[in-house]
């Protein structure tokens, strides 16, 4: 591996006093240092993930360098005052972890141009125990500061810190854990990012009159306002903070990205910087050979050819927002305006809304990181019979709405709920961020208000799942992916969901016969296990695929039929203990169907990278065609 290009080894051990009121000349140069050093770092080893494909984010580290510089000295000046961990309740900020890891020791700075890599023990969201030097797994976003209250309550006489950002101090559970904080007199120390930025927008324009600082003070905090970017000031509220007994905000007020060209001030530098603007950085901080580096990173691709799909490619995430522009664009406006409504939650752009928003901006409600009261206020509107509520998010924050869910079923409302990033393919971000267990959606009583879930299999599936249910009562959850997906193939070599297919709520699709037994899967598995079958027929194993993509209703005519066979292998990349697969052996044995039985799910924790995730669990075609040789021997 070659040589990490930046000296880390300049980097500055400082020791601050924390009962020092003021920086000295000499610590203050040396905190300059450090804060260049390690921004230059990070525009660097975070830019190796946008060389190789992978994401990642550069922004967020890289604006909190300065604070985070002030308190690795402050912990090692005074290390018995503090409990010192950089707790931090944006997980995308992870690079900050894996650099003050490698500057401690733990971790060596070669491994940082691995950043995301598949195998690399660098994920998107830092995981305790997986890689050397991060202390805590900070799951998604919002969600550190509740656990930093209690980490202070083991810790009645240290001070902690908690880096926030006004992103994260949209969601609930900070306002709840703000409350506890102060009714507690906890020793917590948050220091907030303020620079205006989330994924899709700037805050003040969407949330007009909220105000992170005002919102803190309410719930009785002492908030301590200043620039994130002049040391003096930035140390001497740190220093207060230290220094005064209880729960204390201060708000670092500073553009995002501040001192790059291209990104300063712009939503884009919440992701990953681009190779061109990380070179042209780098070059004019005389890096040469880091930006150097970068020009020569090749991405990998996966070579591996899916016998049964074509070669046409798409996010069914964006189809998702391409089948509802048209399907709005068939009413008038004023029809659009009386029945529907769409309310995103800072993710337009990742689930397929922002062609809504573009589209049909008169319907479209750009929101804040607030997924359970936007779920509740698109179902508040379609409570309504002939209103239409449009939800989206990310799968894995359907578990922060199950309450919300069963709200909106017991007020028989109808939501047409997107929920994208399913699964774990192309999920860099890790576990954390994984879409395993969308099933909780189905929560409701047998006899509740309609509930349906569906995760189409490939784009053309998709625009005609939408077609179908659009308007349909009750609540509807369609499901996606982050990665691309292809074209299924019928026999023949013709597109299986194109011409004139119709989606028909509730029915499996038989994609093959075979007289062996039967692979049951849907989303982006079904075209792994499509490979694995044509595989095994023209190895004279005659095993045939069926689709589910209606994911909890059963079709009585295909389960009498799959339940006859020899063999029933489930295949889904959702998790194994909560998905289709544990209740499917069920379904069988309660019909009288007793049929060889297996399901393949999720269920070690991620690797990292992208398509690797898959082979990673088992659930790729070689692991898909083990587990059907293994069923056929018993």
């Amino acid at each position: 591996m070659s040589k990490f290009p930046i000296d880390l080894g300049a980097y500055q051990r400082i020791n601050l006093d924390p009962g020092s009121p003021a920086l000295s000349a000499e610590q203050k140069a040396g905190l300059k240092a450090n804060i260049q050093l390690c921004r230059d770092a990070i525009v660097f080893f975070t830019a190796t993930g946008a060389a190789r494909g992978v994401g990642g984010h550069t922004g967020g580290p890289y604006d909190t360098v300065p604070e985070v510089m002030i308190l690795d000295a402050l912990f090692r000046g005074a290390s018995e005052k503090f409990v010192p961990v950089f707790f931090d309740e944006a997980g995308h900020r992870v690079a900050t972890q894996y650099l003050m890891s490698t500057l401690n020791g733990d971790l060596p700075a070669e491994q940082l141009m691995r950043y995301r890599e598949a195998h690399s023990h660098l994920p998107g969201h830092p995981e305790l125990g997986l890689t050397p030097g991060v202390k805590f797994s900070s799951g998604r976003l919002g969600h550190m500061w509740p656990y930093v209250n209690g980490v202070a309550m083991a810790n009645p006489n240290k001070i902690l810190f908690c880096l926030g950002s006004d992103g994260a101090q949209q969601e609930g559970d900070d306002a709840e854990a703000a409350r506890l904080a102060v009714a507690q007199n906890l020793n917590v120390k948050l220091i907030i990012d303020d620079n205006d930025v989330t994924i899709a927008g700037h805050p003040s324009h969407y949330l007009p009159g909220c105000s992170t600082a005002k919102t803190l003070a309410g719930h009785g905090l002492q908030v301590l306002e200043g620039n994130g970017e002049d040391i003096d000031d930035l140390y001497q509220r740190i220093y207060k903070a230290v220094n005064t007994n209880g729960p204390i905000a201060l708000i670092n007020h500073r553009p995002m990205c501040p001192g790059i060209v291209g990104l300063e001030g712009s939503t884009h530098g919440h992701d990953v910087i681009s190779v061109k603007l990380a070179i042209e950085y780098l070059e004019s901080r005389g890096q040469q050979a880091a930006a150097d580096h970068l020009k020569g990173i090749k991405a990998p691709k996966q070579d591996y050819t899916f016998l049964g799909s074509s070669d046409k490619w798409d996010a069914n995430r964006n189809v998702f927002g391409d089948a509802a522009v048209a399907i709005l664009g068939r009413m008038s406006e004023a029809e659009r305006i009386e029945k529907v409504r769409v309310i995103d939650s800072d993710l337009e752009g990742s689930c397929g809304l922002k062609k809504i928003h573009d589209a049909h901006p008169e319907v479209f409600i750009a929101s804040g990181i607030m997924e359970r009261g936007n779920f509740s206020a698109a179902a508040g509107f379609g409570m309504e019979k002939g209103k239409q509520g449009i939800f989206g998010t990310f799968s894995a924050f359907l578990e922060m709405c199950i309450s919300e869910i069963t709200m909106a079923r017991l007020n028989y409302s109808n939501v047409l709920c997107h929920f994208s990033h399913s699964g774990i393919d192309d999920m860099a971000d890790n576990t954390c961020h994984f879409g395993l267990n969308n099933m909780f959606a189905d929560n409701g009583l047998s006899d509740a208000y309609a509930t349906h879930l569906y995760f189409p299999a490939d784009p053309l599936q998709m625009k005609a799942c939408l077609e179908t249910i659009f308007f349909d009562p009750g609540l509807r959850f369609v499901f996606s992916t982050r990665s691309k997906v292809p074209n299924i193939l019928d026999s023949d070599g013709q597109e299986f969901f194109g011409g004139s297919y119709k989606f028909v709520s509730g029915k499996d699709e038989i994609i093959r016969e075979g007289s062996q037994g039967y692979i049951v899967s849907f989303g982006e598995a079904l075209y792994r296990s499509l490979d694995a079958v044509e595989r095994l027929k023209q190895e004279g194993i005659d095993v045939g695929l069926i689709n589910k993509p209606t994911l909890n209703t059963i079709d009585e005519e295909v389960m009498a039929k799959i339940g006859k066979s020899p063999m029933v292998l489930v295949v889904e990349s959702f998790n194994r203990k909560t998905g289709l697969g544990s209740r499917f052996g069920s379904l069988l044995l309660e019909r009288g169907l007793t049929p060889k039985y297996a399901h393949l799910g999720t269920h070690r924790e991620g690797c990292g990278g992208l398509w690797e995730q898959f082979p990673h669990q088992g659930i790729d075609p070689a692991g898909i065609i083990a587990k059907v040789k293994e069923l056929l021997k018993k």
